[in-house]
């Protein structure tokens, strides 16, 4: 597109500086009179390229304009990606900062004042003798069978 405007643009400054050696010099003028077959003529033909080349150049504007604001709304667009990520990371970050920090375990092993054994209840294998299981019979001194 960029190859197509400057050519555009390159052959509407071409017609200008005929045009204007054409408008302004007699000995121009008149050669190309001669070309063209009477004055009328000339400024018709001048007319008619020119209004070719300008319409030609107000396409190329405005294709190339609209162009460029796709491109500049796809990087709006992704800047507005990356600035949500952003916001995202910061609030991650303080919310992050805002939780207490958790104090690393040190390997050190700290016992429970009173002991664990014997265990109050009676469901539990290591039950004092004294509230046996009700759950499971006790077994026979002189049984033999397996359980």
């Amino acid at each position: 597109m960029l190859a197509l405007k400057r050519l555009v643009t390159i052959l509407v400054m071409i017609f200008l500086v005929l045009a204007l050696l054409v408008l302004l010099l007699p000995s121009v003028q008149t050669s190309f009179v001669g070309m063209a077959g009477s004055p009328q003529a000339l400024y018709y033909s001048l007319l008619v390229a020119a209004v070719i080349l300008l319409g030609l150049h107000l396409v190329t504007e405005n294709l190339d304009s609209t162009l460029l604001r796709r491109e500049v709304a796809g990087y709006e667009r992704k800047i507005n990606e990356l600035k949500a990520r952003l916001y995202d990371q910061q609030l991650e970050q303080q919310r992050a900062a805002e939780r207490p920090p958790i104090t690393p375990r040190t390997g050190v092993t700290t016992y429970p004042d009173t002991p664990l054994y014997p265990q109050s209840d009676p469901s539990l294998s290591n039950a004092p003798l004294q509230n046996p299981n009700t759950i499971i019979p006790p077994a026979d001194g002189n049984s033999s069978q397996p359980l």
